[in-house]
């Protein structure tokens, strides 16, 4: 929980209203019904379970979302590699520039 609440700390850095952090499967999956959600930043481990199915459930309702783990892509199921994800540790330019591509999709990046 420590790292959820580091990662809503920069999420409010950045700007963003924050809903969770859902510590379990069970938890998110109920937030993505009766919450509205731009963008999701889903850790693949929520306490132990994998959190795949959340992955299934922000696709099917069309929410962008970006993983975040301190696996490697390559241990990912099959299916869940072409998704966006941020390696831990990073930096909050690195989740703020994910965040941006995962808003505005069809914007070109700009150099920094």
């Amino acid at each position: 929980m420590l790292v959820a609440w580091l990662l809503e700390d920069m999420l409010i850095e950045l700007g963003c209203m924050v809903t969770g952090p859902a510590g379990s499967v069970k938890q998110a999956l109920a937030m993505i019904g009766t919450n509205a959600i731009d963008v999701a930043v889903l850790d693949i481990n929520l306490n132990g379970e994998m959190s795949y199915p959340v992955a299934d459930a922000l696709s099917a309702c069309g929410i962008p979302f970006v993983f975040v783990t301190a696996y490697d892509k390559e241990k990912m199921l099959d299916g869940y590699q072409a998704f966006p994800l941020l390696q831990k540790p990073f930096h909050r330019a690195e989740l703020s520039a994910t965040l941006a591509r995962l808003l505005r999709p069809n914007e070109p990046a700009v150099a920094s």
